[in-house]
């Protein structure tokens, strides 16, 4: 029983009984005769007198501690005293040793923010924040965070790039690879193309070494200067925040942004195909949230932006080529390097100079303006990526280079290279031996540059449950697939009503016997031949067409040069 519903019971018992003794509710309760006085004259307990606090065996070290703390005031970041630290020095320099580290490390912990509030009162300062209201349209705040995506079963750390606007709190976040500048302005196209609008004030930034190369006193920044055309190109200002957590709560908002979307819609880890499949995810996701209440507001974020939405600067006509183009060579091992990481091209370009343009998330190579390579963009030094069908045209030469090339591994990895080309492999050299059987394995990868996947798998597939193993089975096989997917398709679909002008309430009336308007004219040969197909006639008729006229040309045969005879 508490010391307060022990007197509340001694008055109880009083009131029903004013004779009783103070002797019998003592012995009743087990208390001292005082105890039971001081219940009928008040209330409410007396406060226990608290002892004096015992003297600690520290307190002759007290000034010298404070000491080395005051010196940390005025010390660099990564120099100030540990409690380790401080602990050896009262040992080395002034002989103290009766007390343990712990004692030590109490009285630090206690006393260190107390004397650097201290020093601020001296400043007349304190620490603390500031509500601000933002004008709509004006401001907009962007962060990366790290987060880790499953990508094709293998688990990569990305950056979500997050652009919040000020006002409304609409945000735009996008995953990418790295934090390079090429991401780092891919992810403000996407943003502004998807708010339809620039920010017209300014745009808040921490120093991100993509865009700032040295950071000067104040807010002055250099920049690098890919990134003050891309300013120059959308018409929008920055405003870099001070180092440190300081600046971290000038741009508060997207700070904690982007742990929001990764804790709520990036948890468990993401299982995707590709980068371009979970930023389609977020791209949905941004559009759904526009339903959500942030804290302390009484309307929906998508309210608030369609408030603002038309307050925002246009965009350019053209979007800004967000690629760093390289012009490398392409080595013996038909490989360019671009920033330390290696990316096949074909072998018919070793020795030459191509062009590379280093985007967000992938690279892509060509030469005079026809594109000949796409790659995954890499971001470790070292790291490869080769394409299998670049090393098709030296493997026919080197066959036994197949089975230990990296491009067969990492076709393995990501799938390109299946069972079933690996059940033809076998069954071709069983037959041819190894090095004719992969000779013809890599005439069958041929057909991939001209059929799709599916179909020479399908011919690979028909080869094998007849035995064969001749590479123009594959090609006939693949292409009697094509044939027979093609004329499965629906006569007519929803898109080719639209490409036509056909109007999709008819779609019904439509049957297999129904004119293909997409097919040429056929006639049927004499004597029940195969078809003969006639081209659609191209321009108008020659009947219908106007001679030209020869007037102007009849002039020049009665023209005479000066000076002649006729």
């Amino acid at each position: 029983m508490s010391r307060v519903e022990l007197f509340a019971r001694i008055r109880r018992d009083h009131r029903t009984d004013p004779d009783v003794s103070v002797r019998t509710l003592a012995e009743r309760y087990r208390v001292h005769r005082r105890t039971v006085r001081e219940a009928l004259a008040s209330a409410v307990p007396k406060e226990r007198k608290k002892p004096p606090p015992r003297k600690s065996r520290l307190e002759p070290a007290y000034g010298w501690i404070d000491e080395m703390l005051r010196e940390d005031l005025r010390a660099p970041r990564k120099q100030k005293h540990t409690t380790m630290r401080i602990y050896q020095r009262l040992i080395s320099e002034y002989g103290f040793d009766q007390v343990g580290r712990t004692v030590v490390y109490e009285y630090v912990a206690r006393r260190r923010p107390e004397i650097v509030a201290e020093a601020k009162a001296g400043a007349l300062h304190l620490e603390g924040m500031v509500p601000q209201e933002h004008q709509p349209g004006e401001e907009a705040e962007v962060d990366f965070a790290d987060v880790w995506v499953r990508v094709r079963g293998e688990v990569l750390r990305c950056h979500l790039f997050t652009l919040r606007l000020s006002y409304s709190g609409k945000a735009i976040h996008r995953v990418f690879k790295s934090e390079a500048l090429e991401a780092f302005m891919q992810g403000h196209v996407e943003a502004f193309r998807a708010l339809g609008g620039v920010p017209t004030r300014h745009i808040r930034y921490d120093n991100l070494k993509p865009a700032v190369n040295r950071v000067c006193f104040g807010r002055n920044r250099i920049e690098s200067e890919r990134w003050v055309q891309f300013r120059s190109h959308y018409g929008f200002e920055p405003f870099y925040c001070i180092p440190g957590k300081d600046g971290a709560h000038e741009k508060g908002g997207v700070e904690q942004e982007g742990g929001r979307f990764r804790r709520n819609h990036l948890v468990p880890v993401v299982d995707v195909e590709s980068l371009d499949e979970l930023n389609e995810r977020c791209a949905a996701i941004d559009l759904a949230e526009e339903d959500r209440v942030i804290h302390g507001q009484r309307v929906t974020v998508g309210f608030k932006f369609r408030e603002e939405a038309d307050l925002l600067a246009p965009l350019p006509f053209d979007d800004f080529d967000c690629g760093a183009v390289f012009n490398p060579k392409v080595d013996r091992n038909s490989r360019i390097t671009v920033r330390q990481s290696l990316y096949s091209v074909p072998a018919r370009f070793i020795g030459r100079t191509v062009r590379v343009s280093l985007r967000a998330n992938d690279v892509v190579v060509s030469d005079r303006g026809k594109v000949i390579a796409r790659h995954p963009r890499l971001t470790q030094r070292g790291a490869s990526h080769d394409d299998l069908d670049h090393y098709l045209e030296i493997l026919l030469g080197k066959p036994g280079a197949l089975p230990g090339s990296t491009a067969l591994a990492t076709a393995r990895k990501e799938g390109t290279f299946t069972e079933v080309h690996d059940a033809f492999w076998n069954s071709v050299r069983q037959v041819h031996g190894d090095r004719e059987g992969t000779r013809l394995l890599i005439q069958v990868l041929l057909l991939h540059r001209h059929l799709d996947a599916e179909f020479v798998i399908a011919g690979m597939t028909a080869a094998l449950q007849i035995g064969g193993t001749s590479p123009d089975l594959v090609a006939i096989e693949a292409r009697k697939a094509e044939k027979a997917h093609r004329d499965a398709r629906p006569l007519l679909d929803e898109d080719d009503c639209a490409e036509l002008g056909i109007d999709t309430a008819i779609m019904p009336a439509i049957t297999d016997d129904t004119p293909d308007p997409r097919a040429r004219p056929r006639t049927v040969a004499p004597g029940g031949g195969a078809d003969v197909i006639t081209l659609h006639p191209q321009g108008p008729k020659l009947a219908e067409r106007p001679l030209p006229s020869l007037d102007i040309y009849d002039q020049l045969l009665t023209r005479r040069r000066k000076g002649t005879s006729a």
